[in-house]
């Protein structure tokens, strides 16, 4: 088994500070087509002072029963910004005029944690009515469950709002698979303005949670329709997977992405990457693709957490500002699930405009 990561020398705490600076700094001054410099870190100051607190407790008491939580909403922050932007349309259930992204490919009996969500929602609704958005609630999760796992704390700019409509066919064909080549992943993150480095910082939220038997089981028994696993497992590893997901067995199952410390925030990931115990194709071939400039940045990541910790940071913030609504697009959503004429009738939109 791979052995767990150091973590970071005595200029930690700066580091992290500067990195966040310089993360606010590129986010201000971006060209036009995010609307960046409209979110602040003191967006809700005035009218809902608490309300990072407030998620953050909910996030705890949610931890408490479900260890997978954190993996879970931060998931849900990825899969929102990477379809039509950071706008909380992953949260949105069928109705006459939305075709939910919760029924896409990558998010159908997958995506999870839709629950604490909502009930973030009402605890922001009872102390302030109206005023916190479904998006941003997605982002200060995100931010909570890293650093309640262990992971680096940052400061969240806030001012997103929510989208009235979803897309599942952007969902399908925007979201990464697990199958997915190096030449795949790098694609798929530049269309949303992300570079390699962000690719590979991202990819590291893949040191907490888990992940099903069927987004994998090809890589134990027909790897590329070979009728072979795939040459880049661990023999170990495989003999350990292959146990728990038999073949033609349960594909519900779950295996932990990170099997060193599956709950906690870490360089672990990149470590086991170098050891091939990268539990997806996508994992895995940030590592083992021949000549991928991702090798030399997931040494770095492995070799000194802190550096992982400073990229993940100025990444989220990165990927946090994909195609915003903003000032008065959109709307600051009642209900996480519906849109607020679905909600409430025509003068929601009103009640949630003041």
């Amino acid at each position: 088994m791979p052995s767990s990561s150091s973590s970071s020398p005595n200029n930690y705490s700066t580091k992290i500070l500067a990195s966040i600076l310089f993360a606010i700094l590129l986010i201000l001054c971006a060209g036009a087509g995010y609307g960046e410099a409209q979110l602040s870190p003191t967006f809700y100051d005035k009218d809902c002072p608490n309300a990072t607190s407030i998620v953050r407790a909910v996030i705890e008491e949610a931890l408490q029963t479900d260890l997978r939580i954190a993996a879970s909403l931060t998931r849900l922050f990825f899969h929102d910004c990477f379809v039509n932007g950071c706008d909380g349309s992953i949260l949105l259930d069928n109705s006459s005029t939305i075709d939910s992204e919760k029924g896409a490919l990558p998010n159908n009996n997958s995506a999870r944690g839709f629950d604490v969500v909502d009930n973030i929602k009402t605890a922001l609704e009872t102390a302030c009515p109206g005023i916190v958005s479904c998006a941003d609630i997605l982002a200060i999760s995100a931010e909570e469950s890293v650093s309640l796992s262990g992971g680096p704390s940052w400061t969240v700019l806030l001012g997103r709002r929510d989208s009235t409509t979803a897309n599942r066919t952007a969902a399908n064909e925007a979201l990464p698979a697990p199958s997915f080549t190096l030449d795949e992943l790098k694609a798929s993150f530049a269309a949303v303005g992300l570079d390699t480095t962000d690719l590979v910082a991202l990819s590291g939220a893949h040191t907490f949670g888990r992940a099903q038997c069927q987004f994998f089981s090809d890589r134990l028994y027909a790897f590329n329709s070979t009728g072979s696993p795939d040459p880049t497992l661990n023999s170990t590893y495989l003999e350990t997977l292959s146990a728990l997901c038999p073949q033609s067995g349960n594909g519900s199952v779950l295996a932990d992405l990170d099997p060193s410390t599956p709950d906690g925030f870490d360089a672990d990931y990149f470590s086991n990457l170098q050891v091939h115990y990268g539990l997806l194709q996508s994992d895995q071939e940030l590592f083992s693709t021949s000549g991928a400039d991702t090798v030399d940045i997931i040494n770095s990541y492995s070799a000194n957490q802190s550096a992982f910790f400073e990229s993940f940071v100025i990444s989220m913030n990165k990927m946090g500002n994909i195609s915003l609504l903003t000032g008065t697009d959109g709307e600051i959503r009642l209900n996480c699930s519906k849109v607020n004429e679905d909600t409430y009738g025509s003068s929601a939109t009103l009640i949630a405009e003041y």
